[in-house]
């Protein structure tokens, strides 16, 4: 997820925040449903707060919360009562709000009257706008100040704001309102046991002067754009039965989430690529898009592929200490606003990220065993090869084989792997590493670029590309173990510093070099006993920092809590070295917190052990949903299956070891190539119908691809 340095983290949201979410348009609400000015809450869109405040009441009194409920990610309902003004606790007036987010929102207001007498009722709804950028809020550092004109007329409220020639507005329009300059009103008199309702909507302009962004207001019964694009979405992923009906509803909560994080590229709406996360970040991020697609390959492998579309187009070009660009470098994140300004950098795209440019190359090489056409991947090649490019010129920032980062500015994030707060990186005393620091999953994501683009280069015949890309990798290799492994710890530095000096804190990064095949053999025991000992793994999942660490803080960010995609990563890694029981455990642990937020697993929760405390401990400000953590139970699930392709090979890999506690799965509409197939999985058995005409499907994990490279190494002609 997005980092953040001292100055810059994300304030609370309140107690009882709900959060609606649909592409690049999201909505923070109290419990209520009302949105307070003084909390980072409001309606969002393109990054720009449209509503400020939203503030319903009734006779002069503010609503008190009942329940909410998400029905969609895009769509709750909330309940609440109007308190009595002479005091006693229960009141006639009940208040439903149904608010779906789209381009703006739209919202019904029904007031119910459970008397045996009239209720004489005055409804106002309260609106302010302040367009304050997203980073504005988030870190409550308002400053502009926008000169503001409102319109009122008849049922509708124009905003308009200026600020240094930007021009912004919204219309909020609701049935039967007068209109006011500060708010819009209703009178009524709900008969006994009778009801009231309207329907508000909220909608930015297009260029400020009063084009309507179109917000279909459909009629009772119809699908919204919403509806119609979550239901074109579920037609075309994998259809599940599983008979631990806690899992299957994890799982279709992961589906839903991931299909409201979809957002389209501005430039080709054609192609759909995956928003890192609510509140903060709905838009792309290198690394969190590229992870969450890498995950979500069995469910809907062209998100992937759009994600990798969209970051070539905007691959680095030039040296730019601000953005800190570099040429071939992949972006962090990117800004859609004319405000963006704001954001990192002072520019659209931010490209402080150390590891995605590896990663767009890893899932470059997982994509092509998707059956995408040649044609489809060759025309990304360019790209992966400048990544590679810029891993040699400017990853690798002193020539010593191992990739770094410093910021080159006084703005930009101060650490730049996915521990990407300013106090992320520490050694086992608990002092703050010193960049340039060179973090020991990024070797491991670089070596991983290198073995996916030795392999791509082997099936296309260059043995050339293909030769130099394994001696990078097997050198890689051989580096990282002579100067991460710590032999008196019996594991490896999390980083070297400035100094060279191994970071000698035990934490979770070194799992993700499990997956990739860093690590010598001998050495894997050892990382797999400190893993799943008592101070790293938490009952819940591993912990980002054992416990007995200087830096230790289990409701950290970073520095103790429990992160489910790095969990997943974990898991996977296990699973590559045979550690099927430990892997077991971490995706059982996963499943049954997913429980306790709904079937929902949050970016993050705190590190308290499950025997202090009987559910997970939320994190204060996570984002939920988010997608690395929507994606985890996908990925967890798959993993556990063994369940891979490489179109190209010929081969389907099904080779469940699936916890007894799963119970039957049954996975129908699942893409294969251009075929669906549907799979039956129980335990270590499985089925699979409907086998495209060219495929086989064998009983084993997929062979890796450090295991190809060196076999078409073997094979090559000159051997």
């Amino acid at each position: 997820m997005a980092g953040w340095n001292a100055d810059t983290a994300a304030g609370p949201l309140g107690s009882g925040t709900v959060t609606l979410v649909e592409g690049s348009s999201f909505c923070i609400s109290a419990a209520n449903g009302d949105i307070r000015p003084e909390l980072p809450q409001g309606v969002f869109h393109l990054d720009t707060r449209i509503l400020s405040k939203w503030e319903l009441t009734v006779n002069g009194q503010p609503l008190e919360p009942l329940a909410a409920e998400t029905k969609e990610p895009y769509r709750a309902l909330f309940a609440c009562r109007v308190p009595r003004s002479d005091g006693y606790a229960d009141s006639p007036l009940l208040v439903e709000r149904l608010r779906e987010v789209g381009a703006g929102i739209l919202e019904k207001i029904t007031v119910r009257n459970y008397s045996t007498k009239a209720a004489d009722c005055r409804i106002l709804l309260t609106v302010e706008s302040d367009f304050a950028d997203l980073f504005e809020v988030k870190e409550a550092r308002i400053t502009r100040q926008w000169t503001e004109t409102r319109l009122p007329e008849g049922n509708s409220l124009e905003i308009r704001g200026k600020w240094e020639g930007i021009r912004k507005s919204v219309v909020i329009q609701a049935e039967g309102a007068g209109a006011g300059a500060k708010a819009l009103g209703f009178t009524a008199k709900i008969p006994p046991f009778g009801s009231w309702s309207t329907r508000v909507s909220v909608v930015p302009t297009v260029d400020g002067a009063g084009t309507p962004v179109p917000f279909t207001h459909p009629s009772q019964g119809e699908l919204s754009p919403s509806d119609r694009r979550r239901q074109e979405w579920v037609a075309r992923i994998p259809a599940l039965q599983i008979s631990n009906h806690s899992i299957e509803s994890t799982l279709r909560r992961s589906y839903e989430d991931l299909g409201a994080l979809r957002i389209q590229d501005p430039e080709h709406p054609d192609r759909v690529v995956v928003a890192a996360g609510a509140p903060w970040f709905m838009t792309l991020f290198g690394r969190d898009s590229l992870w969450a697609s890498e995950m979500a390959l069995p469910v809907d492998p062209s998100l992937a592929l759009g994600t990798l579309r969209t970051l070539a187009d905007r691959q680095g070009s030039v040296v730019n200490p601000e953005t800190e660009e570099e040429p071939g470098k992949i972006l962090h994140e990117v800004r859609l606003d004319v405000t963006s300004g704001l954001a990192m950098g002072g520019q659209s795209a931010y490209y402080g990220s150390v590891d995605a440019t590896p990663l767009f190359v890893i899932v470059l090489g997982s994509v092509s065993r998707w059956g995408f056409g040649k044609e489809t991947i060759s025309a990304l090649l360019p790209n992966a090869d400048r990544a590679l490019a810029w891993i040699r010129d400017y990853g690798d920032r002193d020539g010593d084989g191992f990739v770094e980062y410093a910021r080159p500015n006084e703005h930009g994030l101060i650490n730049q792997g996915w521990k990407d707060s300013w106090d992320g990186i520490n050694f086992a005393d608990g002092t703050i590493a010193e960049p340039p620091l060179a973090l020991c999953e990024v070797q491991a994501y670089v070596h991983g670029a290198y073995v996916a683009r030795s392999w791509i280069a082997y099936d296309d015949g260059d043995f050339t590309l293909a030769e130099e890309m394994r001696e990078r990798a097997d050198d890689l290799k051989r580096r990282f173990n002579q100067q991460f492994w710590l032999p008196d710890k019996g594991y490896y530095a999390v980083a070297l510093d400035r100094d060279k000096r191994p970071v000698d804190a035990c934490a979770s990064n070194m799992g993700h070099c499990l997956w990739f095949g860093l690590l010598d053999e001998d050495k894997v025991p050892s990382v797999v006993e400190h893993l799943m000992s008592p101070e790293m793994f938490s009952g819940w999942g591993v912990r980002t920092l054992a416990s007995n660490m200087g830096a230790y803080n289990p409701a950290s960010y970073h520095n103790g809590s429990v992160w489910p995609h790095d969990n997943a990563i974990i898991m996977s890694g296990l699973l590559r070295y045979g550690y099927i029981e430990e892997a077991q455990r971490i995706a059982t642990a996963l499943l049954e917190a997913a429980e306790y937020s709904g079937g929902r697993l949050p970016e993050l929760f705190c590190g308290f052990d499950r025997s202090q405390f009987t559910e997970p401990v939320p994190y204060p400000t996570a984002c939920s949903p988010q997608a690395w953590a929507a994606t985890t139970p996908i990925h967890l699930v798959t993993s556990l299956m063994r369940y891979d392709t490489h179109i190209s090979l010929g081969g389907i890999w099904l080779d469940p070891v699936l916890p007894s506690s799963f119970g039957d799965l049954h996975i129908s509409n699942a893409p294969m190539g251009n075929a669906r197939i549907t799979i039956d999985a129980s335990g270590t058995d499985a089925a699979v119908h409907g086998i495209p005409e060219g495929l086989t499907v064998h009983r084993r994990q997929r062979p890796w691809l450090t295991d190809l490279i060196e076999e078409a190494h073997l094979r090559k002609p000159d051997n």
